[in-house]
C-alpha cells in the first residue's frame, strides 16, 4: 500500500495492534451479551447463580440455553413432628417440637402416661401413643358403679340379678328368695361359672297349686 510508505515502520505496527484488539474487544462484547441472562434487574453470566427477588426460595444458574432455576428442597420432617412453624424468611418448614399428641395432650417421646383409670400409655418414637387397656371381668351384678380412680366397676350392693325380663325386681345372689308367696328365685352368687354370660336373670321355681296373696284377694273381690 502507497501510503504506508510515508510513515516509519514502527507507527505502521503501532496501528494494526490497535486495530487487532479494537476487533477483539467487539467480538467479545457481542458474545458476552449473547451468553448472559437478566434477572432481579440485573445481568448474570454464564456460571453465574443467583435467587430470584420475587422468589428467594427458588435458585437459578445462568446457562448458555438461559437460566435454570429450581426451587430449593425441603427435607421431610421427622415423623413424630407435632408443631411445625412456617417462617417468612426460610423456604422450608421448622420442626419446633417432637413428640406424641394424644386427646389434645403432648407427651414427650418415651414418656409414659395415664389419661384414665383404665389406660396406660407409652410415647413411642414414631410419635404414636400406644395404649394398653384394662381387661375388666363382667361385674356380678345388674348396678355395677364406677368409683373414681378405678377403673373396672364394682357392686357397690354385693352381686345380685333380675327376677325376670321384666327387669324391674332385683335381688341379692346368695340364698334363695321368695319374691311371692308362691315363688321362690335364687341368683347365682358369682361363683357359678358362666352365669354373668347370660341375661342376669335369677333361676325361680313355682310352688305347685299355689295362688298368691294378689290372687286370692281377687277372687274374694269378685
Amino acid at each position: 500500500m502507497s501510503w504506508c510508505k510515508n510513515y516509519p515502520m514502527g507507527i505502521i505496527q503501532t496501528w494494526l495492534a490497535l486495530l487487532v484488539h479494537v476487533q477483539c474487544s467487539v467480538a467479545f462484547s457481542v458474545a458476552g451479551h449473547e451468553n448472559t441472562c437478566e434477572a432481579n434487574g440485573s445481568v448474570y453470566y454464564v456460571g453465574e447463580w443467583y435467587f430470584l427477588d420475587s422468589d428467594h426460595c427458588t435458585q437459578c444458574e445462568c446457562t448458555a440455553d438461559g437460566s435454570a432455576c429450581a426451587r430449593t428442597e425441603c427435607t421431610s420432617l421427622p415423623s413424630a413432628c407435632i408443631h411445625v412453624s412456617h417462617y417468612p424468611t426460610d423456604c422450608c418448614p421448622r420442626c419446633e417440637k417432637i413428640g406424641c399428641e394424644y386427646r389434645g395432650e403432648v407427651y414427650d417421646l418415651g414418656e409414659q402416661f395415664q389419661p384414665s383409670e383404665c389406660e396406660q400409655c407409652t410415647c413411642e418414637d414414631d410419635g404414636i401413643a400406644r395404649c394398653l387397656v384394662a381387661d375388666c371381668a363382667p361385674p356380678p351384678c345388674v348396678n355395677p358403679v364406677y368409683q373414681k380412680g378405678k377403673c373396672c366397676p364394682e357392686c357397690k350392693d354385693g352381686p345380685n340379678c333380675y327376677v325376670d325380663s321384666s327387669r324391674t325386681q332385683v335381688i341379692p345372689g346368695g340364698e334363695p328368695v321368695w319374691v311371692n308367696s308362691c315363688t321362690k328365685c335364687r341368683c347365682h352368687d358369682g361363683q357359678d361359672a358362666g352365669y354373668w354370660e347370660g341375661n342376669r336373670l335369677a333361676t325361680c321355681t313355682r310352688v305347685r297349686s299355689c295362688q298368691t296373696e294378689e290372687a286370692l284377694k281377687r277372687q274374694g273381690t269378685d
